[in-house]
């Protein structure tokens, strides 16, 4: 069973920056796609950033260039670095672990960026 919890949102002024983690419990992270998605309100979930169990790494449009994703196999972790944050990034934003067609969720951590 896979469970992933995320943490590091928080309030931050436009222009700030935040790095968001994720935990994954399970065997099956390292052989694993990773990705974060995040929900503004009123929104739909979007995709955010991905990296492969390689480590190769694909971005959004939005956030090219200001965000970064990484991973720790060893401690089962994903992590989200966002810099230069705008008010238009305020979300909830997920983490989400992809195997084999099955994926699953985090409850998710906020993010909220005031301008």
């Amino acid at each position: 069973q896979v469970q992933l919890v995320e943490s590091g949102g928080g309030l931050v002024q436009a222009g700030g920056s935040l790095r968001l983690s994720c935990v994954a419990s399970g065997s099956i992270f390292s052989i694993s796609a990773m990705g974060w998605y995040r929900q503004a309100p009123g929104k739909q979930r979007e995709w955010v950033a991905s990296i492969s169990s390689a480590g190769s790494t694909n971005f959004a449009d939005s956030v090219k260039g200001r965000f970064t994703i990484s991973r720790d196999n060893a401690k089962k972790m994903v992590y989200l670095q966002m810099s230069s944050l705008e008010p238009e990034d305020t979300a909830v934003y997920y983490c989400k672990l992809s195997h084999y067609g099955t994926d699953y969720w985090g409850k998710g951590t906020l993010v909220t960026v005031s301008s």
